[in-house]
């Protein structure tokens, strides 16, 4: 019995000995492990630091040394090990990306490099790779933003613009990793200058777009002002692009130091069409066109920058034509205030019969519609009174002279008035008036097929009301020489400059209809390459230039700066017609139709009383 207690306790004090040693052993690999990767973490974090990210993007197969981090950084992690994605990337939240070696990203998918390009990427570099080929492999794709680490523990950042693709951040890790604790509240970042090669706490990532040193920003006005066109600066005898929209491009070239390259076989004044713009952005001819183009027409923003303006698409209208001389007296004789002074000629008819005598003995049909002193009353001329009026036949009187004066003042002021200054018609309001007019909507092939037949019901009964025209820059002649035959589609900030251009008219030819619109709002952007390194720059100065109203202010001024650059003239393009000064029977025909008309009725009564008379005996 003793000796089987005995060797319990010798057996307890084993397994104590060996989970003791185990736990030692643990604990040393622990500290091993810790001290082999320890700066590789820390630098991790740093970087988190300078740009906080919520996802981990691997790229690489195991095994690799970061695969080994992922319990230690708690982060949401997507395993790349074949180098690309084949699904879309459509996370929207901030990655960063740890390649395990120079040749480990060979990313496929556009839509996910479009989304992880301004992503930040840590290159772990193989035995013999040198950081200039990563840099430059990496400055093909476009991927600036990248940084390096080695077995040995050196840290490299990728530059552009500068004669040495790469900085050299820090010589160690280790050294980095004994300052954890002070880097780690120490640490203030200064994202735009250049980092020392001896620090341990400059930037890894700097923004490289912030001075271009002169490098080129492509460019291509479409030369349809004012929002883009080319002139030659007199003092310097060099070619440059104005416009709202170009000043935007320019303006931002100078915010980076960057120069605006055209096309070295441009046109000057020749107008480039849209579709031949945008092919050259598809193509990465372009980095920004100097042009607008709708959202509506792409399915996402790839090519298009964020918003510049917003417009709406409606139509300028010819101004109605003023209304002829002989048309002003059937225009002012209102159906609804000549049916008012109708009733009240009856009612100041019955009024006089009544007071009278106080009764209506003396009520007649003829008497009330034909009342010989109430008319001329009414018309503001003398009637005969009886000899002893009664105050009720007094006071009839006067209602009956204060409306006569009324009346014919109004008449006379509105006759007078619209004869010195004739009215206009009434202008087209819906686009079943522009079908029913004398107008036809002139228009290319291509907006005919994509706005009119999309939003307006075309048959072939009013087909004939569109004027389609297959050369482009012969709308634009048409439109930019106001040729009032024509309806033109135009957006709202072309118009801006039309309108302007008519205050040196001597009256208006178009108005701008908002009734009659195809698309009553839209959002105008800049075309530019899919894989723009510095989208997000050029974005952040469109904002700004809302902000400060820069963009409303290069607008509203941008038919002044083409008269003062002398790109466009102050012609005057409308044909008014000289006024008359003098009238002739032909413009009295409607009141003479109407005299007429007034005899032949008074003839009537006169046939109509005498037959009355002999029916009834009557002398």
């Amino acid at each position: 019995m003793a000796a089987g207690l005995a060797a319990m306790q010798f057996y307890f004090v084993l397994i104590l000995f060996a989970s003791l040693c185990h736990w030692l052993l643990c604990i040393e690999l622990d500290e091993l492990d810790k001290d082999e990767h320890s700066g590789l973490l820390h630098l991790i974090r740093r970087i988190r630091l300078e740009r906080d990210s919520d996802t981990i993007v691997i790229y690489g197969s195991e095994p690799c040394v970061f695969h080994e981090l992922l319990p230690q950084l708690g982060l949401p992690t997507v395993l790349l090990s074949q180098g690309s994605s084949w699904e879309d990337w459509s996370f929207s939240s901030e990655s960063l990306l740890l390649i395990c070696n120079s040749n480990a990203e060979q990313e496929q998918n556009r839509r996910t490099l479009l989304k992880l390009q301004q992503a930040r990427r840590l290159v772990y570099l193989e035995a013999g790779k040198k950081p200039t080929e990563v840099c430059e492999a990496y400055f093909e794709r476009e991927q600036v933003n990248v940084a390096m680490v080695d077995a040995v523990g050196n840290l490299y950042s990728c530059r552009c613009f500068q004669q040495k693709n790469y900085v050299q951040l820090a010589l160690n890790l280790s050294d980095s990793y004994q300052t954890e604790s002070t880097a780690l509240v120490n640490l203030n970042f200064d994202f735009d200058k250049e980092s020392d090669s001896n620090s341990h706490y400059d930037s890894i990532y700097v923004e490289q777009f912030a001075n271009m040193q002169g490098s080129p920003i492509r460019t291509e006005p479409d030369q349809v002002g004012p929002r883009a066109f080319i002139y030659k600066n007199p003092s310097t005898g060099e070619y440059e692009i104005k416009g709202f929209v170009s000043n935007l491009i320019t303006s931002f070239a100078e915010r980076l130091n960057a120069t605006v390259k055209l096309r070295d076989d441009f046109g000057l004044g020749q107008k480039i069409h849209m579709k031949n713009i945008i092919q050259r952005v598809l193509l990465d001819q372009l980095d920004i066109a100097a042009t607008l183009k709708s959202t509506v027409d792409f399915e996402n923003f790839d090519y298009l920058s964020y918003p510049y303006i917003h417009s709406s698409y409606c139509f300028m209208i010819p101004v109605p034509p003023r209304v002829d001389f002989k048309e002003i007296y059937t225009l002012i004789v209102h159906p609804l205030v000549t049916g008012v002074l109708i009733v009240l000629f009856l009612i100041f008819s019955l009024l006089l019969i009544y007071s009278q005598e106080l009764n209506w003995r003396r009520f007649s049909l003829i008497e009330m519609l034909l009342n010989d002193r109430c008319m001329r009353g009414l018309l503001g001329h003398a009637f005969p009174m009886p000899a002893h009026p009664s105050r009720y036949l007094k006071g009839i009187c006067m209602l009956v002279c204060f409306a006569s004066i009324m009346t014919t003042t109004m008449y006379e002021s509105c006759l007078q008035a619209y004869f010195t200054h004739p009215p206009h018609e009434m202008i087209l309001r819906s686009f079943e008036d522009i079908l029913t007019s004398r107008y036809k909507i002139a228009v290319e092939r291509g907006e005919a097929i994509g706005y009119l037949l999309r939003n307006f019901s075309l048959t072939t009964t009013n087909v004939h009301h569109v004027h389609v025209l297959d050369d482009w820059q012969e709308l634009i002649r048409l439109r930019e020489t106001f040729n009032d035959s024509f309806i033109y589609p135009v957006t709202e900030v072309r118009w801006f400059s039309l309108k302007e251009q008519q205050k040196y008219f001597r009256e208006p030819v178009f108005y701008y209809s908002q009734d009659v619109c195809m698309k009553h709002f839209l959002l105008l952007s800049l075309p530019l390459r899919r894989h723009l390194p510095y989208r997000q720059l050029f974005e952040q100065h469109i904002l700004a230039m809302q902000e400060f109203g820069i963009s409303q202010f290069w607008l509203r001024n941008s038919f002044n700066e083409m008269i003062r650059l002398k790109v466009a003239l102050r012609k005057d393009y409308s044909h008014p017609e000289e006024p008359e000064d003098q009238l002739y029977v032909r413009d009295l025909t409607n009141i003479l139709i109407f005299y007429l008309a007034a005899h032949l009725l008074a003839c009537i009564c006169f046939v109509l009383e005498l037959c009355w008379a002999r029916i009834f005996g009557i002398k």
